[in-house]
């Protein structure tokens, strides 16, 4: 029996390298709590603040409003923000909100991408008199378009779900655009020249090799996608006026200051982004199974 390569090993076990990570992270976690936390409550308990703890240090793990919440802190977090689940107030139903305008924008920055990308690619003049729009349009601060946008759509009758979308799927084309006409510029003039004696047609040759060799930049340009349409949904809700969305969960603990609650908040959607980009790695598996053997 020939033993594996070592490519294929590493590539069966990616779990290891996350856990080793993950270990050291949870090791820092309490050192850098404390020492982020020793200040804050060293200075209240020296302007006499009853805080309830003798010292800076026993005190460093009990702020109500800490830089860094302890491990009981978190978890009581929580438990207050996750229960009921289904409750519109809590973090779970708001993330399913904010995951749901985040795909609908990256399915509209997808149909936007992948058209500009084709006309990036089939015309040089199209290239050149556009492509330096659409980078000036990303150095356009997001937090200043989204209330624009909000507001010249409403005049259309677009509100609710669909603006938040919309602006996601503003920040989210390009990646998609950019990494896509690459991935259709990726064959070399071996192979086109090879469809070309087979006297294929434009048509079929993006079909059945500009496209397919273009799948895995694809697929890497929709991870980035993903995870600015979801900054971008989460800035809508931040910027416009929201009934739901971690977005406006963090708008209100905000203007509370409960930091504890804001943590939650930011793992929630740390977790909706992993979870994004690694249902995009699913079906990049599926889609380009020729490059999980390479």
């Amino acid at each position: 029996m020939t033993a594996a390569a070592p490519g294929a090993r590493a590539r069966r076990s990616p779990l290891l390298p996350m856990l080793a990570v993950a270990v050291v992270a949870v090791l820092l976690y309490l050192p850098l709590m404390v020492w982020a936390n020793y200040g804050p409550a060293a200075r209240s308990l020296a302007s006499g603040a009853d805080l309830g703890c003798p010292t800076a240090l026993a005190c460093a793990t009990q702020l109500r409003n800490p830089v860094l919440p302890s491990p009981g802190q978190l978890a009581g977090g929580f438990g207050a923000l996750s229960l009921p689940p289904t409750s519109p107030l809590s973090a779970p139903y708001n993330a399913v909100v904010t995951g749901g305008e985040t795909l609908l924008g990256l399915a509209l920055a997808v149909v936007v991408g992948l058209g500009l990308a084709v006309l990036l690619v089939a015309s040089r003049s199209f290239e050149r008199s556009t492509l330096p729009w659409l980078v000036a349009s990303q150095t356009v601060p997001i937090v200043a378009i989204a209330p624009m946008l909000a507001v010249l759509l409403g005049q259309y009758g677009v509100q609710g779900f669909l603006p938040k979308a919309i602006i996601a799927a503003f920040i989210a084309f390009f990646p998609i655009a950019v990494g896509m006409s690459r991935g259709l510029r990726s064959p070399d003039a071996l192979q086109l020249d090879l469809m070309h004696t087979y006297s294929a047609s434009s048509g079929q040759t993006f079909r059945l090799l500009r496209f397919p060799a273009s799948l895995p930049y694809l697929f890497t340009a929709l991870k980035v996608a993903a995870t600015a349409a979801l900054v971008g949904s989460i800035v809508a809700e931040i910027s416009t006026i929201s009934f739901s969305g971690l977005g406006k969960m963090l708008a209100e603990n905000s203007r509370a200051s409960d930091t504890i609650a804001l943590w939650v908040i930011m793992v929630y959607g740390a977790v909706l982004g992993v979870a994004l980009v690694g249902i995009i790695g699913l079906i990049e598996r599926v889609a380009t199974p020729w490059k999980a053997r390479t």
